[in-house]
């Protein structure tokens, strides 16, 4: 019941902050750019803006919500491309807000992001994340809290250079 309780929040933050995160022709900010591939019952996931280190949005939260509850749906296995897995949230987007002077904006986007790593904690389909490279804040969010992770001598340990 609590699962249930806090996912129902995380949608009502996501329609709250964005209302047209659905909307296919939607160019938002803070809308994020993923690949997905469809093999049987498995979702193979690729963050795709390598220029910002692969930060996630909104339209992450929307995929998982809909396997979840789709029974032909086994498994995902989440990646990024170029030199990082995902460097977290998009910092650009807070910083739009706060200029705005949107500060609950600004709150309602971490509990969006938080509410992310809810889903993928308890998500009841196993999650494979393939860390490989910069892993931080989020990115590390989505990827530690999930079934499995992986990552290669390439990813940057989070803690600091050991």
């Amino acid at each position: 019941m609590e699962r249930f309780k806090a996912l129902n929040r995380l949608s009502h933050y996501r329609r709250t902050l964005f209302p047209h995160s659905s909307d296919s022709n939607s160019n938002s900010l803070c809308d994020d750019t993923v690949l997905v591939e469809g093999k049987a019952s498995s979702r193979i996931v690729t963050l795709n803006r390598p220029h910002v280190l692969n930060a996630v949005g909104v339209r992450l939260i929307e995929l998982y919500e809909s396997w979840e509850k789709d029974p032909h749906f086994g498994f995902v296995v989440i990646k990024g491309s170029g030199k990082a897995f995902s460097a977290g949230g998009d910092v650009v987007c807070l910083y739009q807000f706060m200029d705005e002077g949107r500060l609950e904006d600004c709150k309602d986007c971490f509990r969006t992001f938080y509410g992310l790593m809810y889903l993928i904690h308890t998500y009841m389909k196993p999650h494979v994340a393939l860390i490989d490279g910069v892993t931080m804040g989020a990115g590390a969010g989505i990827s530690v809290l999930g079934t499995f992770c992986v990552a290669t001598d390439r990813t940057v340990n989070i803690r600091g250079m050991d």
